[in-house]
């Protein structure tokens, strides 16, 4: 998304303020909404699925090199968060329906990156099961670098400090010099996430029932 794109910006109590640009949005601290998707894979683990992350590209303004949710994006000028399913198609090529997904709630978060970025976002978040093959995916290589599969068990005990790390299930990483995708079997420290509250996890784990 560029800076320049317009977002509607909104007061702490969620009325609306207005429409700024993404950068102002950023620098000014200012409330907006955004799209997140967890995608979920049941098939190969029913007992304890798998978890999508999307490896975030190096080159990006808030959490360069991190992983991060499955698909998320920022609501434009007067989209609606149903309108944020696009995000499934533009970051992971998934055409998906709003019926196939499932809404979680809205969860209200703050991240103080730089000085100069200040990120508050009124996250609208859903879930969507997948069974598709990890190369299937057909993901947006100049926003993301990699994906990973990485169980909910594995994950759930990383955020709550009773391991030092999660071994991804399997894993694809996207070399951009050499043009070409390769499989990468990783495993990856709390530090290797972009962070998300309490409130968050709390709103994840209830809608998948852990």
């Amino acid at each position: 998304m560029s800076s320049h794109e317009m977002l509607d910006v909104y007061t702490a109590q969620r009325v609306k303020t207005g429409s700024v640009s993404r950068k102002q949005a950023h620098e000014e601290g200012l409330w907006h909404q955004t799209f997140q998707c967890w995608v979920l894979d049941k098939q190969s683990n029913p007992d304890n699925p798998g978890l999508l992350f999307q490896l975030r590209a190096e080159d990006k303004d808030t959490f360069p090199g991190k992983l991060d949710i499955s698909c998320a994006g920022h609501l434009l000028a007067g989209e609606t968060p149903e309108d944020g399913i696009r995000e499934l198609q533009e970051e992971l090529g998934i055409e998906a329906e709003l019926q196939d997904l499932r809404y979680c709630g809205m969860v209200a978060q703050e991240s103080y990156i730089a000085p100069d970025i200040i990120d508050r976002e009124f996250n609208q978040v859903y879930l969507y099961e997948s069974g598709l093959p990890l190369e299937d995916y057909r993901f947006q290589i100049s926003e993301i670098s990699g994906l990973f599969f990485i169980g909910l068990a594995e994950y759930k005990a990383l955020l709550q400090g009773e391991r030092e790390y999660a071994q991804a299930r399997e894993g694809i990483r996207y070399d951009r010099g050499l043009d070409k995708l390769y499989r990468s079997v990783e495993r990856f420290r709390l530090e290797d996430f972009t962070p998300n509250s309490e409130a968050h996890y709390k709103l994840l784990f209830k809608a998948l029932g852990w």
